[in-house]
């Protein structure tokens, strides 16, 4: 069987059973809708919030971007992983405790301020939004290229499947829909992942193989590595910080991980649990869930960059000349798999030079003894370039692997970036009909028109994440670490002032949400533009490209976080004091026991 065809097989199997499961699972109440009924096993759970956080961003974006940035892609692991774990046990179980739906309405009591809440609402939606262009750009990249559409039509045929499990289902829908993605998303990255470090290394664990040896020439893998991609005019692959910079590795880091715990469509799974034991309990299981694919990625990343150098120069892997004239690729010879990813864009093939054949390097490596070698070989520039986004669904063809695991592939990419929109989504829709309309607008709304302006608010969002999508402001990652400083400067320091500080006010926290979302956004939209619209950047008024020490607008978060946290101080100590029953109310929060059942609304 030829792999499209099976690849329409296994990618339309997934998707049937996932709708299925949203039609049985469909929510008739608002708390099944926002809660999915608060009666999830922590187990199930724990699987669901790993399928919710393994996003396209985890299974697409960042093995690409370990494979371009080698060492500096580590800020991804250790910030989503380390904010996971922030989140898991240092919040979660104080907010399951307070038992509301959402961080907004939290966010609401704790202030004693609609007005702060709105604020809250308002940060919510711009960080989930921008995270859902994230998804929204690894569903057109694997579309275009598995049911050989346009990325465009990827996207619409994403927001169509999406709609009708998350609209209808709701929370319930969603949580034992990302049971079945988990599945799907999980054996899609490490099966892969085991083949390929077999055919390198002879390990069959990756996590090992990385740190193992060539089968075909004994050298350390690692080392083989580095060699290659400094000889070919790269950074040095093991060694390299973010951008060059200490300071903008940890700040990058530090964003993503307070920016991972102020994510609201994480926050509220720790709600779909029956009491606060459970939520401790199924965060834990996440953790173990999200390990095995968090653990197997420096693997991927490092193999597949490997792989893309040996197929396009055959000196990598007999450790030859690698500017010899009969090492590069014969651009005619180029395998099935280049050909295919060209279709889509994603993957580019330029001869400048007119030998036809094809030169991967680093053409802006400006080196006396490396221009000299790059000018003898007749090499006239970089003739490749490769979307970071593409390796990890490429990595199977690179390796000649069966057509079942590329299928497999295929299904997953498309499970990882559909089960965290779809939570995403969730976040979105409560936090417009239960915190903005209902909590703020019209408290007597009913619970049939709150369910009804919920699918309706979650409708729109998918179409307008679907349009921005279309244009989105960096690769999936990079998008998603967008929304992570936003969350960071924003919703973080509320929420964890609000649990361990009964001196912060109602405008104290709603000047610093306000403040630190300001500096954020503005040095954010001066690097990608007003709302992320491409011809509007300002970096000439901020000094040029990461202007502020170095600092990229992915990490500038924590900057935000830090000024959200000065300014509530600040305010508070000149506004009127918490009320005494909130200050009691935040001591009680601390205690995390006693906690039942999400409060109906």
């Amino acid at each position: 069987m030829d792999l499209q065809t099976i690849t329409y097989l296994v990618v339309g199997a997934s998707f049937a059973l996932y709708l299925g499961i949203a039609w049985w699972a469909r929510a008739g109440s608002t708390q099944e809708f926002y809660v999915a009924g608060g009666g999830v096993h922590p187990i199930t759970n724990g699987m669901a919030t790993a399928a919710d956080w393994m996003s396209a961003a985890s299974f697409i974006g960042m093995a690409g971007l370990i494979a371009n940035m080698g060492y500096g892609g580590t800020v991804f692991l250790m910030g989503w992983t380390g904010g996971y774990v922030l989140l898991a046990m240092l919040l979660a179980p104080y907010l399951r405790k307070f038992g509301r739906f959402t961080v907004p309405e939290f966010i609401g009591d704790r202030y004693y301020s609609n007005g702060v809440r709105t604020i809250a609402v308002v940060c919510l939606l711009l960080a989930s939004i921008t995270y859902v262009i994230g998804q929204m750009t690894g569903v057109g990249v694997a579309f275009s290229r598995f049911l050989n559409v346009s990325n465009e039509m990827g996207i619409y045929i994403g927001m169509g499947i999406v709609f009708f499990y998350a609209v209808f289902g709701g929370m319930k829908g969603i949580t034992y829909t990302q049971v079945a993605q988990f599945i799907v998303l999980i054996l899609a990255y490490t099966v892969p992942a085991l083949f390929i470090s077999l055919q390198l290394t002879g390990n069959i664990l990756p996590q090992l193989g990385l740190g193992g040896t060539l089968v075909d020439s004994g050298a350390p893998f690692l080392e083989r590595l580095d060699q290659v991609v400094t000889d070919l005019g790269f950074q040095e692959y093991t060694t390299y910080f973010a951008n060059g910079s200490k300071l903008n590795t940890f700040f990058f880091t530090l964003s993503l991980m307070v920016g991972t715990a102020g994510l609201p469509h994480v926050i509220v799974r720790f709600f779909t649990v029956p009491k606060v034991a459970d939520a401790r309990y199924s965060a834990g299981w996440a953790l173990v869930f999200i390990a095995i694919l968090y653990t197997t990625a420096p693997a991927v990343g490092a193999m597949a960059r490997y792989n893309v150098h040996a197929t396009v120069n055959t000196a990598v892997a007999s450790n030859g000349d690698l500017f010899a004239a009969d090492s590069s690729l014969v651009a005619e010879s180029r395998p099935d798999w280049m050909k295919r990813w060209e279709q889509t864009g994603l993957l580019k093939f330029e001869d400048k030079n007119g030998d036809g054949r094809i030169q991967y390097y680093n053409d802006k490596n400006t080196s006396p003894e490396f221009t000299a070698k790059a000018e003898a070989a007749g090499w006239k520039g970089n003739e490749l370039s490769v979307n970071p986004d593409i390796l990890v669904l490429a990595n199977p063809e690179i390796a000649l692997l069966p057509n079942w695991v590329i299928a497999l592939v295929a299904a997953g990419g498309l499970a990882a970036a559909l089960s965290t929109a779809a939570g995403l989504l969730m976040a979105i829709s409560s936090a417009v009909s239960h915190d903005l309309i209902k909590g703020v607008l019209k408290p007597d709304l009913s619970e049939k028109d709150e369910l009804m302006i919920g699918k309706i608010s979650m409708a729109g969002a998918i179409v307008l994440a679907g349009i921005l999508g279309l244009h989105p402001p960096g690769f999936a990652a990079g998008t998603v670490a967008l929304a992570f400083g936003i969350a960071a400067s924003s919703l973080f320091p509320a929420i964890m002032m609000g649990i361990f500080s009964t001196k912060i006010t109602k405008q104290g926290a709603g000047w610093g949400m306000i403040a630190g979302l300001a500096v954020t956004l503005f040095y954010v939209f001066a690097h990608k533009g007003i709302l992320f619209i491409d011809g509007t950047q300002y970096t000439h008024l901020i000094g040029g490209p990461n202007s502020f020490f170095g600092i990229a607008p992915e990490a500038i978060g924590a900057v935000g976080a830090g000024v959200n946290f000065v300014v509530a101080f600040i305010v508070s100590r000149v506004s009127p004091p918490v009320p005494s029953h909130i200050q009691e109310l935040v001591e009680s929060i601390r205690v995390p026991r006693g906690a039942g059942a999400a409060q109906s609304h």
